[in-house]
């Protein structure tokens, strides 16, 4: 039967995905994976990329006609993220697989994703522990053949990951970022002072020697080779990658100049609300005059790493119990509120999130930087709360990973422009949840949405008009009343990913849109809660698949009325 085919082939690329990486699988949860390392060899990537050429072919054998409408729409799907794969690989994207905030010098923090509740998960730690040397000496390699490419991150940028790898040059094993984990095992569980004793062994005899070897490279070899330029079009087929990456981050055919003036437009129309606040605060001065005054008034910010903490726990649950108001499923997994780890606190942006795992053992994770909570504003924890946690990530992520209906490459699909889009488009949500009551909360999620417009003009800007870092930061500084700690790891993220800052606004204007249509076909039928629920059923999608979805279901609701 076509529909067994589909599924089985959607059954054998996801495990096939696992096995050849390892981290993405720890990320999911899918536990039998935790022992290894990804395989980085030139060999390993030919491999991957005739597997996923002869999955297209599979794919397209069998016929999507033949199918119901959900498998249609899989099928679909499917094609899609397979055709994508394809186009990218000869662009080569694993060059720029370190940057400042993700690669080796932090892979301390994927022991946050393993569970570490029993001496038997504990051994699996340890043995890929065992195997982190060979896999930094595959790291090493991949970065020696980019750079005789001429494949490299900015020299700018990599600089900034040097005072990460000094962190892991440790003489005394405890001190290591690897021990962290150990230290806080369970005092409850059998054998841990064994389990801790093997880990500052292999610490000091396997770790931190694979670890001096490869810092010795990177800031010998590697460093030196790296480019002077900042933006992606000055490295080998850099416009065509550049084109690659707006594709995939907004699913658009979008030009670079397109969304550049997309942005001008936004930053425009949001000076005008952004004045109206001011008007209201009863503020004289200009708008550089009133971002320095965000930027320094001791009034918005908090002393201590511990208070800000609290803050974002407190608002997260402030939002929590308004959720029914606009959504009549909500997600059963948990999550909760943790630091951003130091080994990349001071290189990475405000707050992240980490989802559950797919066995449902880990809940999802709003993480938040307490790294200079003097430069970390009281008036954007709502919005970015909004954005993180609930009902941005955590609801949109968690909903769509307990879809259990949906073959795993939907319930997990990475689709940036409608991921992306769904959480800046939770930061208007919460007007409607009874948040920003304050002018300056209000101005928060006004400087988030501008954040985001900026986005469109900087990442195009750096990376198809030649802009230099300055000129960004400059801009991005003229704009939004960010603090400069965030101003500049902001930048310098859009320099080492290209395109995926442009997924936030082009994802939201078209939710925004989307929204408007149902109202206007709906009118007094529009429930606000359906709409969420639909939206947020069928998991990621790429923007023109979810608007086929809404038609749809837009088409069901005036049927089920007449």
């Amino acid at each position: 039967m076509p529909i067994q085919a589909l599924h089985a082939l959607f059954d054998a690329t996801w495990q096939r995905d696992m096995a050849e990486n390892p981290l993405l699988a720890s990320y999911y949860g899918e536990t039998a994976y935790n022992h290894l390392w990804p395989d980085l060899s030139p060999a390993a990537e030919a491999r991957a990329h005739a597997a996923n050429a002869d999955a297209l072919a599979r794919l397209r054998a069998l016929p999507r006609s033949a199918l119901p409408a959900e498998e249609q729409l899989n099928h679909a799907l499917f094609e899609h993220l397979l055709q994508a794969r394809l186009a990218l690989q000869p662009l080569h994207p694993e060059a720029y697989s370190i940057t400042a905030r993700d690669g080796p010098q932090s892979l301390n923090e994927l022991s946050e994703l393993m569970p570490l509740g029993s001496p038997a998960e504990v051994e699996v730690w340890l043995q890929r522990l065992q195997g982190l040397p060979d896999y930094l000496a595959q790291f090493e390699a991949l970065l020696a053949r980019s750079a005789s490419d001429g494949r490299t991150q900015p020299r700018l940028l990599m600089e900034r990951v040097l005072p990460q790898l000094a962190m892991q040059l440790v003489d005394e094993p405890t001190q290591s970022p690897f021990y962290g984990a150990f230290r806080q095992l369970p005092v409850a569980m059998p054998g841990v002072p064994a389990l801790q004793a093997r880990a500052r062994a292999l610490i000091a005899d396997r770790i931190v020697p694979a670890y001096r070897r490869f810092e010795a490279f990177f800031r010998s070899r590697y460093l030196p080779a790296c480019r002077d330029s900042v933006g992606i079009w000055d490295t080998p087929d850099g416009l065509a990658y550049y084109q690659n990456r707006i594709e995939h981050h907004t699913s658009t055919k979008l030009t670079a100049a397109e969304i550049h003036a997309i942005g001008l437009a936004e930053v425009a129309r949001l000076h005008g609300e952004m004045q109206q606040v001011m008007d209201q605060l009863g503020f004289r001065g200009s708008k550089a005059e009133f971002f320095a005054k965000l930027r320094s008034d001791p009034q918005f910010y908090y002393d201590t790493p511990e208070a800000l903490f609290a803050a974002y726990v407190m608002a997260a649950k402030r939002i929590e119990p308004e959720l029914p108001r606009l959504f009549g499923k909500l997600p059963r997994s948990p999550y909760g509120v943790r630091a951003i780890p130091a080994t990349s606190a001071p290189n990475t942006t405000a707050a992240y999130y980490s989802g559950p795992s797919v066995d449902g053992t880990r809940a999802g994770y709003y993480y938040v930087n307490l790294y200079r909570p003097e430069m970390r504003p009281r008036y954007e924890i709502e919005v970015l709360t909004a954005h993180e946690a609930v009902p941005g990530h955590h609801l949109q992520i968690a909903l769509a990973q307990e879809q259990q209906d949906l073959p795993k490459f939907r319930r997990f699909a990475d689709i940036n422009a409608y991921v992306e889009g769904w959480a800046l488009y939770a930061e208007r949500l919460g007007y409607e949840l009874g948040l920003y009551q304050d002018p300056y909360a209000r101005f928060g999620q006004l400087t988030y949405d501008m954040w985001r417009a900026v986005r469109l003009v900087v990442d195009t800007g750096l990376h198809a008009m030649r802009w230099t870092r300055a000129q960004a930061i400059d801009y991005f500084r003229a704009n939004a009343a960010k603090t400069e700690v965030d101003i500049v790891n902001e930048i310098d993220r859009y320099i080492g990913w290209p395109g995926q800052a442009l997924s936030y606004k082009i994802g939201q204007l078209r939710m925004l849109v989307l929204r408007a249509k149902a109202e206007a076909a709906l009118g007094p039928r529009f429930d606000v809660r359906g709409y969420h629920d639909l939206i947020l059923a069928g998991g990621a999608l790429p923007l023109d698949m979810l608007e086929a979805r809404l038609d749809q279901w837009i088409a069901a609701q005036r049927e089920a009325a007449s």
